[in-house]
């Protein structure tokens, strides 16, 4: 069988829709919406999967009708429709390699960013804030969706660390690649001799992650509230909203002050806690293939340092694949297909196993 892993993308996708038109499925909202979002990725998927599967059967009896037929005539017309078919196998199998290439990315619309200051003190938290505002750009660029998950300010307007969720069609194919180190070299505007001083800040990119693909054990979780503040320590209401949760098999900590309702903050931070289990999960799983090929585009740790932004010469490196782009002012206007591109296109020619020049 061609592309086993994109065939298993199709069984599950059949697998739901038997399940969606379960009564006792679709009388349970949560689970039915939780089914739904996983069905709707999955499509981008399966139904090219299913129509390669349909041509192969056309194709299979279009050889058996010729191999029986007795006529001339009728036996020329079946091999001109066999030709025909085999024209249009190549040309879906040319897709679903390109399938293959984005691997799990292409059935995914979802993600949780955490952007985080780095060295750098408050130029840094306002690179952080920078970074923030030239992904909502892209998002709007795009017409996806965001939605502030958390975020913790400073007096000068910049972020110490900012969560949010973006939502659309390609939003995480596309943003994968955005998870590592950001370097910023420029001159602060609080700088009074025009020197150059170099920060840094962190993002992470999280694949949103449903019910059914993490299911978390109240038992599991330590859930603590306290009063949401902003910069200053200044009190943003005045009951105990924000939100604390400790996956406690795993030590992994979320929280979330952003919304006055706690019912909402929890929510918010049960969405990350699952994101962050989930990238978890994926990056175990994929350390055996990481070991035996690592990729230029690097594995996504944050640590990584991945791009340099350096306002002076209006330019940007990403030192994964050697790109350099001398439009900067662009860029962080949202204009990021450039980049986008490159790193898709590097990614793609190494896991059809190319060999990708820098």
């Amino acid at each position: 069988m061609l592309f086993p892993s994109l065939q298993a993308k199709l069984a599950r996708y059949e697998e739901l829709e038997r399940m969606l038109a379960d009564p006792e499925v679709l009388a349970d909202t949560v689970r039915m919406v939780a089914l739904q979002r996983e069905y709707g990725g999955l499509a981008k998927v399966a139904l090219p999967v299913r129509t390669f599967n349909e041509l192969e059967g056309n194709i299979e009896t279009a050889r058996e009708l010729i191999a029986e037929e007795d006529d001339a005539e009728s036996k020329e017309y079946a091999e001109e429709e066999l030709a025909e078919l085999l024209r249009e196998r190549e040309t879906q199998l040319t897709a679903l390699e390109d399938l293959v290439a984005t691997g799990d990315a292409i059935s995914r619309g979802s993600l949780i960013m955490e952007i985080r200051a780095g060295t750098g003190g408050d130029e840094a938290a306002l690179f952080a804030r920078d970074l923030f505002d030239m992904y909502q750009r892209l998002v709007e660029r795009r017409g996806w969706k965001a939605e502030l998950i958390d975020c913790s300010p400073t007096e000068l307007g910049g972020f110490k660390d900012v969560t949010i969720s973006i939502a659309g069609e390609g939003a995480f194919l596309q943003l994968q690649f955005e998870s590592g180190g950001h370097r910023v070299q420029r001159v602060p505007t609080t700088e009074t001799q025009g020197r150059i001083h170099p920060s840094a800040a962190t993002v992470a990119v999280l694949p949103e992650a449903n019910d059914v693909e993490i299911e978390i054990h109240n038992d599991d979780l330590r859930v603590d509230t306290f009063f949401a503040s902003g910069p200053g320590g200044q009190k943003v209401n005045k009951t105990a909203s924000a939100i604390r949760i400790t996956h406690l098999p795993t030590n992994t900590v979320v929280q979330c002050q952003d919304e006055k309702s706690q019912h909402k903050n929890r929510a918010k931070a049960m969405r990350v806690l699952r994101s962050r289990l989930l990238e978890a999960q994926q990056q175990k799983a994929h350390q055996e293939r990481a070991d035996q090929r690592r990729s230029l585009i690097g594995t996504g740790d944050r640590s990584q340092r991945i791009r340099t932004y350096n306002f002076p010469q209006n330019r940007l490196t990403d030192h994964r694949i050697g790109l350099s782009l001398h439009k900067l002012d662009q860029i962080m206007q949202g204009n990021l297909d450039e980049m986008v591109d490159a790193l898709l296109e590097h990614d793609r020619q190494e896991r059809l196993g190319g060999n990708p020049s820098p």
